[in-house]
């Protein structure tokens, strides 16, 4: 599994902020700033990070959604920078995303049918009674009763509606799926059924996942390998079991340290971060943790650091690793 199906190359997308009668740019939002990173086939990429950090927009502008600044984004080695109309809609069927919100992104004017089907309408895969057929066998593979079939979404829960979002996703057989906090809304126990949804999904049709969730606890249980993301750069990329259990950046460990353990009798040492999440409009100089960072010093407020390779995987971006 060493070919790579998605790459992406110092990757930036800033966004224009207008102000006054001609809605003149006056600053920009700097989301995306530089990221890297590579996919492996039937791979799960774990992306971590505060709200606001720039996980969704990462994500959005892979798939084109969002059109990048600058930077390259390569399919199973194609630029999809340089696809255009009938090549690009080709390619769309094998990248899909789940969005976060399960009530927002079902159209309420469409029965469950419509919305599964409409991706093999769209893409010419199938039509009248096999696209039926087709709807139905997704549905009944993501835990959904095919009874479901003519019915709107306002009928179902969370969970389900979650699940018909992702047979929605798997309908056109895609290559790679873009999770984007696909299990933030739902209660703890439904989290665990959709997660669980996931990893048989991808032992079955071998997919690759972008998991998106500011949730550590469910990107360890998920993950492959995992990249912390602050204020629109990745800090460390690692194996999951690597990165939780011997985290190399201080805002790594800062994150870890606040996830909570379900064993009253256990403790861990809580570490403080100092501040607020600076504005992407203006970000700091050098390391851009740097003014929340207990280790920084003036090297770090002055030149910004690379994203080094510490041990095999495992990559931080810090001028001073922490060896306590």
């Amino acid at each position: 599994m060493s070919e790579k199906l998605v790459e992406v190359k110092d990757l930036k997308k800033h966004f224009p902020v207008r102000a006054g009668v001609f809605s003149r740019p006056i600053a920009t939002v700097k989301a995306v700033d530089g990221v890297s990173l590579e996919i492996k086939p039937a791979e799960t990429f774990g992306l971590v990070g505060e709200s606001g950090c720039g996980k969704s927009t990462l994500a959005r502008t892979i798939l084109r959604l969002i059109e990048p600044s600058e930077g390259e984004i390569y399919f199973q080695g194609k630029n999809l920078l340089e696809l255009r109309g009938e090549e690009l809609r080709k390619i769309r069927k094998d990248m899909q995303i789940i969005f976060q919100d399960p009530y927002s992104s079902l159209n309420p004017r469409m029965t469950v049918g419509a919305i599964v089907g409409e991706a093999l309408s769209v893409h010419k895969l199938a039509r009248g009674k096999e696209k039926k057929e087709r709807v139905m066998e997704l549905l009944n593979e993501v835990g959904v009763h095919p009874e479901a079939y003519n019915r709107y979404p306002h009928e179902f829960s969370g969970g389900q509606r979650q699940r018909i979002g992702i047979a929605r996703a798997l309908a056109c057989e895609p290559k790679f799926i873009v999770c984007d906090e696909p299990v933030s809304a739902l209660d703890v126990s439904i989290q665990a059924q959709i997660l669980n949804l996931f990893i048989e999904l991808q032992e079955k049709h071998k997919i690759a996942y972008l998991f998106i969730s500011h949730d550590l606890r469910v990107v360890e249980h998920i993950a492959d390998r995992v990249a912390v993301m602050y204020l629109g750069k990745i800090v460390e990329l690692a194996p999951a079991s690597l990165l939780y259990s011997q985290p190399l950046h201080p805002y790594t460990r800062i994150l870890l340290s606040s996830v909570p353990i379900p064993d009253p009798s256990q403790r861990r040492k809580k570490l403080l971060v100092y501040g607020d999440v600076p504005s992407p409009i203006n970000p700091p100089s050098g390391c851009r943790f740097h003014p929340r960072c207990k280790y920084a010093t003036g090297v770090c407020q002055e030149q910004e650091p690379e994203l080094k390779e510490y041990s095999a995987g495992h990559f931080a971006s810090c001028h001073h690793i922490p060896v306590d």
